[in-house]
């Protein structure tokens, strides 16, 4: 998408080219945490004859994250993006101590979600053929484009899956690697979520969806392994936890920070909780839709880049 910059008459911006491959390492790793909320574990991490650009860990899922950068257009993802998942889940002791190393804790093996695994591809542009290959709707492989411009700004965002409808297991009979990575690694979607509850919380859930997407244009869904996760650019501001009767919401600002004069949200500030942010609503029917959604906008302004 073209840029431009704002004076008497539009001057476009013009896309500049990363010179090394190491470049975008660095601008990753030094705003990993910012940029997709990861903590950073280790640089060139070298294992059974593979090289690991960047290690790192994901504290809300509790698992493992592999980065690669490319500016090549030939590799294949899925071949690639597997052999890595396969080394991890083959060598996880390795990746503990890895952890515990860099970051001076005591993580065991059962602290770790493994089934939350996956591998990110960050790359200045990808192929039809590459962006083809990830509409699978359970690939633990995600893929971001990273520009930079003249005026000293870049833009860093997830390439979204056109209609990922096909399992990557269909194609795991043919690909031993494909096939036993799939077995211990899951991607949860929408459905898994929806297929636990009755009739009327799946309406619910869907109008309620339908509402928060409405809500801005760059507003995206995010299933994890206990919430569906609404994000805006990059950011979740609510999660939602499907249960028998209705909808338990957590809104994503800290305690304090909600103005809500019905007082219908508690602060779990001090509880354990799956989602992100200070505050939980429960919704079991369409009356206080409205007022829901009012106190998620508060959130989704104060989490918009």
């Amino acid at each position: 998408m073209p840029l431009y910059r704002i004076g008497q008459q539009l001057e476009h911006i013009k896309e500049t080219s990363f010179k090394f491959e190491r470049e975008i390492q660095q601008l990753t790793e030094q705003n990993l945490r910012f940029l997709l909320r990861l903590k950073f574990i280790r640089s060139e991490f070298s294992l059974n004859g593979f090289r690991i650009d960047t290690l790192a860990f994901e504290p809300e899922a509790k698992s493992f994250v592999i980065i690669e950068y490319k500016r090549d257009k030939t590799f294949s993802v899925i071949d690639q993006g597997y052999a890595y998942l396969s080394l991890m889940l083959n060598n996880k002791a390795d990746f503990i101590l890895e952890y515990n190393e860099s970051q001076n804790q005591s993580l065991k093996r059962t602290d770790v979600d493994w089934t939350q695994s996956k591998v990110i591809f960050i790359s200045p542009f990808f192929t039809t053929y590459q962006r083809e290959a990830i509409n699978f709707k359970d690939l633990p492989i995600e893929l971001w484009e990273v520009k930079k411009y003249e005026n000293g700004t870049i833009s860093f965002e997830q390439v979204q899956k056109a209609s990922a409808k096909e399992s990557i297991k269909t194609i795991s009979r043919s690909d031993d690697t494909v096939e036993a990575v799939s077995k211990e690694v899951k991607v949860y979607i929408e459905q898994d979520h929806l297929n636990k509850v009755d009739f009327e919380t799946r309406e619910l859930y869907e109008h309620f969806k339908e509402r928060l997407l409405n809500m801005d244009d760059n507003v995206t869904v995010q299933p994890k392994k206990q919430t569906i996760g609404f994000k805006i650019d990059n950011n979740i501001f609510c999660d939602i936890v499907l249960q028998g009767k209705g909808l338990k919401i957590y809104v994503n600002l800290k305690s304090g920070e909600l103005q809500d004069q019905k007082n219908i949200a508690r602060d779990v500030s001090n509880v354990g909780h799956w989602g992100n942010g200070a505050y939980e609503i429960k919704l079991a029917d369409l009356e206080e839709i409205d007022y829901v959604l009012s106190l998620l906008k508060q959130s989704l302004r104060t989490n918009k880049e």
